[in-house]
């Protein structure tokens, strides 16, 4: 699983340049095709010609670019009509690494199980200090990222997963037991 976060952070290596790019430039208010076409100076007809299409079509395609109702395809074609090529990235929000969300995630996990294994325990008047708790989820981030799989992002969980959680709860519990 050291692999799979090795290839995390040169995903987030690359994303950066992206996310730079993104917060210097942005999209154009007229969107790419138009702001590319006008620099080109190309008209709407000769563009309509290239592709095939009505000056009409060229205009509502420019349009939906505006309000992202264009397609990736569409975006492509026009774009290799203007002797361009598309190019597009997803990259986290708000300056975040893939690693960032991983990781809030692990935590946001580990927040649910611990406080209600916390509230279990103190209902049973074993209540743990603050410090217990926080070195219990902090193992249990590091175990989640160590582990990470596509359970990270489950919302719903089956009745062998249920099991599965129930056994590891089970088991903080004993551990928080013996330390106390």
């Amino acid at each position: 699983m050291k692999n799979q976060m090795l290839t995390v952070r040169q995903i987030d290596r690359q994303l950066k340049e992206w996310q730079m790019l993104n917060n210097m430039h942005g999209s154009p208010k007229p969107g790419w095709v138009k702001t590319i076409r006008v620099a080109l100076n190309m008209s709407v007809a000769q563009l309509a010609k290239r592709l095939g299409l009505s000056r009409g079509r060229i205009t509502q395609l420019e349009n939906a670019e505006i309000e992202d109702a264009v397609t990736l395809r569409a975006l492509k074609e026009v774009a290799n009509a203007m002797e361009c090529e598309l190019v597009y990235a997803i990259v986290p929000k708000n300056g975040l690494t893939l690693e960032d969300i991983i990781k809030a995630r692990a935590n946001q996990i580990a927040n649910e199980k611990i406080s209600r294994v916390a509230h279990s325990m103190s209902l049973e008047e074993q209540a743990l200090d603050n410090e217990a708790i926080r070195n219990q989820k902090d193992e249990l981030v590091k175990s989640l990222i160590e582990h990470l799989n596509k359970k990270l992002w489950a919302e719903q969980d089956s009745l062998q997963e249920k099991k599965q959680k129930s056994d590891l709860l089970n088991k903080l519990i004993k551990n928080l037991q013996k330390k106390k």
